[in-house]
């Protein structure tokens, strides 16, 4: 039995490529995250709505989309709506499948953050006066963002993940790329090890990046940790003070 020695020299010639691959597949799933989550953002405020056309509407392309398979999907828009004559190049139907799939799950995510906002919160700005764009924006849809934004991070690098399905329509994601590699180099073990350290970095550079985005935007909870903190430190300070 002939012992199998790990080989990474066929590659070396192939890190433009692998570089290639990873950008498109970034950018890919930026194009889908900021368009899915606008997408989403509608479809959760239909859905909660007065208006029941509407909301039947958005909870019947959840539940098509959450129970059908994403590779199904992109095969819908690449293959399907070329029957009727409508093609598209692989980077576009794939970045619209990515679209119509995280926009659902977002939508849902987003209901749930919705859904636990105080109705109290919402009579009060009401008794206010305040327009109802403003009261969806500012009461509703940012505490409710802030809540749920881990959940949306995570469905975020799963979109990401998921893109490695467009390498079955020849979009030139990474997977494909890996496809094309260990095709020409025969080192199929190198190449996909390659491949996977990829996008391990891929995702911890979107955990890192949607952190950061997480601290620019959500302001207001640190100021409120700020306050929380200050406010338990204050009763053992004056405690201190008495007690001297």
């Amino acid at each position: 039995m002939s012992r199998y020695t790990l080989d990474f020299s066929p590659l070396l010639g192939y890190w433009d490529v692998f570089l290639h691959g990873a950008l498109l597949t970034l950018q890919m799933t930026a194009l889908a995250v900021v368009a899915g989550v606008a997408v989403g953002v509608l479809v959760a405020f239909g859905k909660r709505g007065r208006n029941r056309a509407l909301a039947w509407a958005c909870t019947v392309y959840i539940e098509i989309v959450r129970n059908t398979p994403f590779l199904v999907q992109i095969f819908l828009f690449y293959f399907g709506l070329a029957s009727f004559g409508v093609r598209m190049p692989t980077f576009t139907a794939a970045v619209l499948a990515m679209i119509i799939n995280i926009a659902a799950y977002a939508a849902e995510i987003i209901r749930a953050g919705l859904e636990a906002v105080p109705r109290g919160q919402i009579e009060a700005a009401e008794c206010l006066g305040l327009p109802r764009w403003r009261i969806g924006w500012h009461v509703m849809l940012q505490p409710s963002i802030e809540k749920v934004y881990p959940a949306l991070t995570s469905q975020f690098l799963l979109m990401m993940q998921a893109s490695a399905m467009a390498s079955q329509i020849s979009a030139q994601e990474l997977t494909a790329i890996a496809n094309t590699v260990q095709s020409d180099t025969f080192r199929s073990l190198e190449t996909y090890l390659v491949v996977a350290a990829l996008y391990i970095v891929l995702s911890l550079f979107i955990k890192g990046l949607s952190a950061l985005l997480g601290r620019a935007v959500f302001r207001r909870s640190r100021v409120v940790n700020q306050a929380h903190r200050l406010s338990r430190s204050t009763p053992a300070v004056a405690t201190a003070g008495g007690a001297a």
